[in-house]
């Protein structure tokens, strides 16, 4: 079976709230090859997915769901080989409701950045996790 995991793609508008004023939060983990991704994290017993994106960006960022506003409409998998076994991530989009809001690090990450689109796609340096990030700008500039 794969492993499962869920997480949110993290985002904030700076004024002006253009499309290129669009930051996305990148965690750096503390441990392997210390990559850059969304919060993201395993699926617990009796969680469902949403559950568990809200929980492992509280634990991993300290952003509370109430500090985060969904993005409807966007749902993104990710799947991919770890350590020759199956994975799927589920990631959603959040706008953070205040820009300013202070990220607090888990000891699971060492550093965090907010990314312009270019940025973030060359911090992420897998091809699905870029090719989700655009996709993801796409979306959110796409809307009205």
């Amino acid at each position: 079976m794969a492993v499962r995991a869920c997480g949110l793609i993290v985002y904030r508008r700076l004024p002006p709230k253009a499309a290129d004023n669009i930051e996305y939060l990148l965690l750096q983990t503390s441990y392997g090859s210390h990559h850059w991704t969304p919060p993201k994290g395993h699926v617990d017993p009796g969680e469902d997915d949403l559950q568990t994106a809200l929980r492992e960006t509280r634990e991993e960022a300290g952003l509370q769901a109430a500090q985060l506003a969904l993005v409807d409409g966007y749902r993104k998998e990710l799947h991919y080989p770890v350590n020759g076994k199956p994975k799927t991530v589920v990631y959603w989009l959040a706008e953070m409701k205040d820009s300013n809001t202070e990220i607090k690090l888990s000891e699971e990450h060492q550093a965090f950045q907010w990314l312009k689109l270019e940025d973030a796609c060359k911090f992420a340096e897998y091809e699905d996790m870029q090719a989700m990030l655009k996709d993801a700008h796409q979306f959110l500039c796409s809307r009205k």
